[in-house]
């Protein structure tokens, strides 16, 4: 079978070294003004071939270049983790400022949790790329999946998957209401160091 993504892939690749260029290079000019890093790590992949099938084939699609790409909107992935609630919603305005970037869409589970716990700010973005899109326009247009969070609601995300989706668990309830407990009590910590450093900021 031919790369779900066709003619396109290197494209991919193209973008999410463009995409991570433009927020390493966002952390730096905001480090050598603030004197302190926007965010703590960053994290970014192409979705692989295979994944991209099993999503297509769960809900349906064609395995195409079309569902890939344009019904789909995470085939390329990034995942910004930061210190600090406040510097979410920094990074977003510097990301709503950039040039060749318009929001599609955005998801604030920060304000908002899902049920579970989960806690995180979803974007899904159209980013203007010199090569050609799927409609054959030069410059083309690409979407990018961007995913906020704190360390916290990372460290929690990513135990709640590893938990669920590699175990069979017998008392499905229980361990929901614990982790939604734990989800909450990080929640917690997070406005607590939010307060604390605004608390350190004022005495400077």
């Amino acid at each position: 079978m031919l790369n779900i993504y066709g003619e396109y892939a290197p494209t991919l690749d193209k973008l999410l070294t463009q995409m991570m260029g433009q927020f390493k290079e966002l952390n730096q000019n905001y480090e050598a003004q603030h004197h302190e890093r926007l965010y703590e790590h960053l994290r970014g992949r192409v979705k692989s071939e295979k994944s991209m099938e099993e999503k297509c084939q769960r809900k349906g699609l064609p395995l195409n270049e079309h569902s890939a790409l344009r019904v789909n909107r995470d085939s390329v992935g990034l995942r910004v983790v930061c210190n600090f609630i406040d510097d979410i919603y920094l990074c977003i305005a510097a990301i709503k400022s950039w040039d060749n970037v318009s929001v599609v869409k955005e998801k604030d589970y920060i304000t908002n949790a899902k049920p579970n716990g989960y806690r995180s700010y979803h974007m899904i973005l159209d980013v203007t790329v010199p090569d050609k899109d799927l409609d054959g326009n030069i410059p083309g247009h690409y979407f990018v999946e961007v995913q906020l969070r704190t360390i916290a609601m990372d460290t929690w995300a990513s135990l709640e998957h590893e938990m669920k989706y590699k175990h069979q668990i017998k008392n499905p309830e229980m361990i929901g209401r614990e982790l939604k407990r734990v989800a909450d009590e990080l929640a917690s910590c997070d406005v607590s160091m939010q307060t604390i450093r605004q608390l350190i900021r004022e005495e400077d």
